[in-house]
């Protein structure tokens, strides 16, 4: 994919703007959207932005700002997964400190919203306590979101614990949406005013492009992305009323909005100078933008990515049928096919006639990706190794141009792993996973000149495209996140077990 998008101009830009909007105020809290590290929805739908960017921002302020996490009681208790890394909230929640710490950011506390004496999040609060994280807990705000007067008083935000800051930014963030980061900011102002400080609002959320038109395809990628939320991208009636100008946000932020201001008028004793949802924002991510056709097709290969991805939640009744038909939806908006996704025909023709060898009536699971030059290798699944390995081995062999008949990892390496993994360890299948072909190929490398050079090539991998005819196992999830390759599946197992399979 062609690069569209200017990193570095964008990162002066938006500190710029940042900075800008503090100086109005004695502290700034911000309200960070979506992924503060990792940003890998970002990094597709805009070929050339840093996944980091955010975090790198951040570490170019960092004597100005500190950090709040916030995450619901509730997504602790129902061990909610993020999708992307396949961790829970709370484990995410410690990751998201260590990475904070290591871009040299001070990370002043942990707020636990909606808290009521819940067990897990007991566990969970005590854990942090003892690693020495200042920990915070927020009730239920009485009265929100209607009840403006009891939202505002000792009874509502009154009631939660002031978080005592120090500098002028405080970017309140969290491993994913519905965590409480606004009641948390809101509830920071309630508080600064009653000490008589001035403090303001905003907030930074990558999509939808305020500045993009509305049926973007950049814009239209964060409704696949949020599906499952129902998001749905408008333009924001409240700014077009204000100053004549087309501005793109989503329904809930445009719903809230009034009741939002109502309460920041409250909390202020003034008028607000917000005029529309869209002012609250601080995002820049539009003008970084300089080729507009190559963010459209990444945009438009996010979608098709998005749809596979809501298929496989589907399966696995993670998702509901509203949720998939949605998803058809904006697949059939943009007039995209499954096809559209170079990496999906190649898989299943291979799988196809994988089948038609067997002459049995079983699945043959089939692995395709696209290397960087275009080229389309496959990997079939087979009684030494899975298809998702083959295919890696198959890719490195590739780049290393070393010919597909040569054994770069010896028998007398895989026997015994094999052996292992099927009667010591009591696998149904003695099939190497991504995992274990790498280890062996890394033993392999210690004595093979060739397969050193194909281990020295797996940083290639990175950004490549692939497509399974089978669901994966986490763990094969994992390595290709690892690696960089972005794969989707189609919604079928590679067995009829319930148990013992994905």
């Amino acid at each position: 994919m062609k690069r569209g998008f200017d990193h570095e101009k964008y990162l002066e830009e938006q500190s710029k703007y940042i900075l800008e909007r503090v100086n109005h105020y004695d502290k700034l809290y911000l309200e960070f959207g979506g992924k503060l590290l990792f940003d890998l929805h970002a990094k597709r739908v805009l070929p050339g932005f840093d996944e980091n960017a955010k975090i790198k921002l951040l570490q170019k302020l960092k004597e100005k700002v500190e950090v709040v996490i916030c995450v619901y009681a509730g997504d602790i208790e129902r061990n909610k997964i993020r999708g992307d890394f396949g961790i829970t909230y709370d484990l995410d929640t410690l990751r998201l400190i260590d990475d904070l710490r290591s871009y040299d950011l001070d990370v002043n506390s942990v707020v636990i919203t909606r808290y009521d004496g819940q067990p897990a999040t007991t566990v969970f609060i005590n854990k942090l306590e003892r690693r020495g994280i200042k920990v915070y807990t927020h009730r239920t705000t009485k009265g929100y979101p209607i009840d403006v007067d009891t939202i505002v008083s000792d009874e509502g935000y009154g009631q939660n614990p002031y978080i005592e800051t120090t500098k002028p930014i405080v970017v309140v963030t969290a491993p994913g949406p519905g965590s409480g980061k606004l009641a948390t900011c809101l509830s920071q102002l309630y508080h600064e005013y009653r000490q008589g400080r001035v403090a303001g609002y905003s907030k930074f959320e990558t999509f939808p492009v305020w500045n993009l038109p509305l049926k973007h395809p950049v814009n239209i990628a964060y409704e696949a992305a949020t599906v499952d939320l129902k998001d749905v991208n408008m333009i924001d009636s409240f700014h077009l009323d204000a100053y004549g100008d087309v501005a793109i946000n989503y329904n809930r932020d445009i719903e809230t909005f009034p009741v939002l201001k109502r309460i920041i008028e409250k909390i202020t004793g003034q008028e607000s100078n917000f005029k529309s949802p869209t002012d609250m924002g601080v995002n820049r991510v539009g003008y970084g933008i300089f080729n507009d056709d190559s963010v459209k097709e990444a945009a438009r290969q996010e979608i098709i990515r998005r749809y596979f991805k809501t298929g496989i939640e589907y399966k696995k009744g993670h998702a509901d049928k509203e949720t998939l038909e949605r998803s058809k939806l904006i697949m059939e908006e943009l007039k995209l096919q499954e096809s559209d996704r170079s990496v999906v025909i190649p898989a299943r023709e291979r799988s196809a006639k994988l089948k038609e060898i067997s002459a049995k009536n079983e699945v043959c699971p089939a692995v395709a990706i696209e290397l960087e030059d275009g080229t389309i290798l496959t990997g079939k699944s087979s009684d030494i190794m899975d298809s998702t390995a083959a295919v890696i081995l198959n890719s490195v062999k590739y780049f290393a141009n070393i010919a597909d008949d040569i054994h770069l990892i010896s028998p007398v390496i895989l026997e015994p792993i094999r052996n292992l993994k099927s009667k010591n360890l009591g696998s149904k299948s003695s099939a190497l996973d991504c995992e274990e072909i790498l280890i062996a190929l890394s033993i392999c490398a210690a004595t093979n000149p060739m397969a050193q050079v194909a281990m020295e090539k797996l940083s290639e991998l990175k950004g490549c495209q692939a497509h399974s005819t089978t669901i994966l196992s986490i763990h094969d999830e994992e390595i290709f996140r690892k690696l960089g390759i972005d794969i989707t599946c189609d919604p079928q197992y590679s067995t009829e077990n319930l148990y013992y399979n994905n």
